[in-house]
């Protein structure tokens, strides 16, 4: 235990703790973009400035963070929905919490966060997502205008998928696909920045507004302290139930 930080490996992947100083019996299971990552002392969430401030500021609300590797660009295949579940119940295990948890989930952390969400049903609180990648077959269609990112965008998801490369178009649909009425039925804030490129507003939030559980909010990336609070009254609106 190194200031109240713990990594260690799941399957082949660190993982990582965060403990608060003053625990309010909740927890928050991060699920981050492809760029997220955990090495053997630190991560993603560490090092990035904008995602630090957001650490910070849970812990000091109180909330046990916790989050994976989850093999880096997973696209919200099979192996991550299985090892971010395995990770929940390691946790839930160690610490004392309430088994109802929070997930922030980041871009493609989203396809996870969806698919754990029905695995572990009636163990997620809400859920809230960062500018959030929520349709796999959109975002490649969306993304064939830059062909640069389009090769390195079907390499990885043919990599996550254990697919061949032309496979990836004609299988795409089969893979994820949520609409409306397979929405898990727990809240979702979706906070779209408003200067989002990669997953644009208009594919991955949206389309989902007419959801009852669903409700989207637009931010300003540089205002972290007011987005992490934001974030943070979500999750108490939801713990009125224990």
């Amino acid at each position: 235990m190194i200031q109240n930080k713990l990594f260690f490996k799941l399957d082949t992947e660190w993982s990582a703790l965060h403990l608060p100083k003053r625990p309010n019996g909740f927890a928050v299971l991060i699920l981050g973009d492809k760029n997220s990552f955990v090495e053997e002392n630190s991560s993603y969430w560490i090092q990035n400035y904008a995602r630090s401030q957001i650490l910070e500021y849970l812990k000091d609300e109180g909330y046990t963070v916790f989050y994976s590797n989850l093999y880096g660009a997973n696209w919200g295949n099979p192996g991550s929905v299985k090892l971010a579940t395995q990770l929940y119940h390691i946790v839930m295990k160690r610490e004392i919490l309430n088994k109802r948890i929070h997930i922030l989930a980041e871009g493609m952390g989203a396809l996870t966060a969806m698919q754990v969400s029905k695995k572990l049903k009636g163990e997620i609180r809400s859920m809230a997502f960062i500018n959030p990648c929520i349709d796999l077959a959109a975002h490649i269609e969306n993304e064939k205008n830059n062909k640069f990112f389009y090769k390195k965008l079907i390499k990885e998801v043919a990599h996550a998928y254990q697919l061949e490369e032309r496979e990836v178009e004609t299988n795409i649909n089969k893979l994820i696909k949520w609409d409306n009425n397979s929405f898990p039925d727990i809240p979702i804030k979706i906070w779209s920045s408003t200067n989002e490129k990669t997953y644009t507003p208009e594919i991955h939030s949206k389309k989902y507004e007419s959801n009852k559980m669903v409700t989207l909010s637009y931010h300003i990336s540089e205002n972290t302290y007011a987005f992490s609070r934001s974030i943070g009254s979500f999750y108490k609106e939801n713990e009125k139930v224990l």
